[in-house]
């Protein structure tokens, strides 16, 4: 069996990026990958502002505190004053310009009214106070998301801060999904004997466009190897991606396996990991359509999809990073069942801190997976007690 590396490197090398770009407007960026690094063509701020409402002085004419000046001038944000006479005093507020001759702000909560509509300051200022310096987040030709970003709230409004009303993202990976199984039955329907809900199906389209992919449901397709075949070569057609979960096995009614070899190319993986284990990766199709086909159990699936197929769907997308971060956290459960292969428990961080694991950690357990917030990875033949150092990957950095 291959390792957990071993496997993820396949398929990692295997993860061509798209090359199409589009310009897309910042309204509709939300989770689009940036094909191209961006570079701020201004300064933020463009010159120094106030950081506070309050009152522009020279810190030379208040050597003491409650020094009374008059009011020379009102600077809202989004006007200009002027320069600050000597032994006047400015009103002004947030995010305005200071006056060319100011060289502190001091807060309105120090200040108090003067005789004749002038202002008392009632504290000693520093040069410098409260003043927001030209350029002090950006400045001009500074790169501000390198090529690769995942872009979110802060990053388009990042983007919008430096006047950008487009950005070139990579353009959306297009992902067939297709469910196989006579047992399947849709959600809503009767279940039948022998039955079980396609509860794959829904899952993995979550987690796809949770991505950012075009996710196309290619159906649900019956055990028949003809009807396998057309299904596949349709997806093909008009996808970067087929995904499967489940079929790809040996037995008399797995018709996946055979149906890609037929009409492409197939090579299935037993991975030393617990849940999991196989894992195919080939080409359908006279364009060579990548196809991945997961294991068929729902938590093999989940698990499966997070550990492999969520990296080489980042990578496919030009993602600058694909793989999560582990943190090393406290264990508050006992892991006393060591296995052969490496095991990835699913797990909660508990309200101490401390990472507690689902009691049940069947691969048929399905609960597991919306119960955990994360997943600890344990090595093979490793146990673990209350209190000891876990490996854990949180599902915040994997979905």
């Amino acid at each position: 069996m291959l390792s957990y590396e071993e496997a993820l490197d396949h398929l990692l090398a295997a993860a061509a990026p798209l090359t199409e770009v589009e310009l897309i407007p910042l309204a509709d960026l939300r989770g689009r990958f940036l094909a191209e690094a961006l570079v701020s063509t201004v300064t933020v701020p463009p010159e120094d502002n106030s950081a506070m409402d309050g009152y522009a002085v020279r810190c030379a004419d208040v050597l003491q505190s409650g020094v009374a000046l008059p009011v020379a001038q009102r600077i809202p944000a989004g006007s200009i004053g002027h320069a600050l006479a000597a032994g006047t005093a400015a009103r002004i507020f947030t995010g305005a310009p200071i006056p060319r001759g100011a060289d502190a702000v001091v807060m309105q909560e120090f200040c108090a009214h003067g005789a004749d509509g002038g202002v008392i300051i009632n504290c000693l200022p520093k040069p410098g106070m409260n003043i927001r310096r030209a350029g002090e987040d950006i400045a001009a030709g500074t790169e501000v998301l390198p090529a690769g970003t995942r872009l979110g709230a802060a990053e388009i409004g990042l983007a919008a801060s430096i006047g950008a009303a487009r950005l070139p993202v990579r353009r959306r990976l297009r992902v067939a999904l297709l469910s196989t199984g006579d047992e399947l039955a849709e959600p809503g329907q009767p279940l039948p004997p022998g039955g079980i809900y396609n509860s794959n199906r829904y899952f993995l389209r979550a987690l796809l466009e949770n991505l950012g992919c075009a996710v196309t449901d290619a159906g649900h397709v019956p055990d028949s190897l003809a009807e396998t075949r057309r299904a596949l070569r349709a997806a093909a057609e008009c996808n970067d991606l087929i995904v499967t979960s489940g079929g790809v096995s040996v037995g008399d009614e797995d018709h996946v396996k055979p149906a890609v070899e037929a009409d492409g190319e197939l090579s299935l993986w037993k991975i030393a990991i617990k849940p999991g284990k196989p894992l195919a990766f080939g080409k359908v199709g006279a364009g060579g359509t990548a196809f991945i086909g997961l294991p068929g159990n729902p938590v093999s699936c989940f698990v499966t999809f997070l550990l492999f197929l969520r990296p080489y769907l980042l990578k496919r997308m030009g993602a600058r990073t694909t793989l999560p971060v582990a943190r090393t956290l406290v264990a508050a459960s006992d892991w006393t069942r060591p296995d052969d292969r490496r095991s990835f428990l699913r797990a909660r961080i508990a309200a101490d801190g401390r990472v507690e694991l689902y009691p049940n950690q069947g691969s048929g357990v399905l609960t597991s997976c919306a119960w955990a917030d994360g997943l600890v990875d344990t090595p093979a033949q490793q146990t673990f007690k209350a209190g000891d150092p876990v490996r854990y990957l949180s599902f915040n950095d994997l979905q």
